[in-house]
């Protein structure tokens, strides 16, 4: 009878023991499962704020592409012309120079390197005579046909010595040979001088074996911009119409 009561409660113990390990089990289960989900929730919220964020970029990118290449200077310039207007506007509230006052806050080098800047923009003074013309224009044209082998050009410069750069009174013929490299760039510059020379006046000279086919200067402009447009489409139309085989 002993035997039995305590073989009882000893399974009473252990029952309970199970219990209680089930209970912090499905507890430590519960916790674990409460913050998965809490993160879950925060790996949703992280992929929404990403999406949101990626859209926004993709609409001010695209707003970019569509505007003007030069969009960011003439931003800054109108700025500056803004902030410039206002302080012009308050100098003149307080009854003081802008200009004078501007140019109190440029530092002479500053001034420097606006003033060489001013002049490599605008080189040209204008017409003296005809050896500063000839002097400028020579200028011009070097600078597209400096020198690709440096090393060769010091060699030749400090073997020649002073016949290296001709004078009035300088021979050259025979000193070197010239490369086909060299001949080929001076054609190229020479016929770039020719092409632009050809741009500078824009008179349309007169064709006489071109059929006339207006009856004034104005007539002869629209037709040309209507044979511009049409010309390909009517171009056997007009020819029957000339041989009088038209339909």
């Amino acid at each position: 009878m002993f035997l039995s009561l305590h073989s009882q409660q000893r399974k009473m113990s252990e029952n309970n023991e199970k219990d209680t390990v089930g209970a912090d089990n499905n507890k430590l289960f519960a916790d674990k499962q409460a913050e998965r989900m809490k993160k879950l929730r925060d790996l949703h919220r992280l992929r929404n704020e990403a999406r949101t964020h990626n859209h926004h970029e993709v609409v001010a990118e695209d707003a970019r592409n569509k505007l003007p290449s030069n969009w960011e200077s003439r931003k800054r310039r109108a700025e500056w012309m803004l902030n410039d207007q206002n302080e012009r506007e308050q100098a003149l509230q307080d009854g003081k120079d802008y200009d004078r006052l501007k140019l109190l806050n440029v530092s002479a080098v500053e001034a420097e390197r606006f003033d060489k800047m001013k002049k490599k923009k605008n080189p040209d003074e204008g017409f003296s005579d005809y050896e500063a013309a000839s002097v400028r224009q020579y200028n011009r044209l070097i600078k597209t046909m400096a020198p690709k082998d440096m090393e060769r050009y010091e060699d030749q410069r400090q073997k020649y010595g002073d016949a290296f750069y001709a004078g009035p009174n300088t021979i050259v013929h025979g000193l070197h040979q010239d490369r086909p490299e060299a001949i080929d760039g001076l054609v190229k510059s020479v016929e770039d001088q020719i092409s632009k020379r050809s741009k500078y006046s824009r008179r349309r000279t007169h064709n006489d074996d071109a059929d006339i086919d207006y009856i004034n200067e104005r007539n002869a402009k629209f037709n040309k911009k209507m044979d511009r447009y049409y010309g390909e489409h009517t171009a056997e139309i007009k020819q029957n119409l000339e041989r009088g085989t038209a339909v």
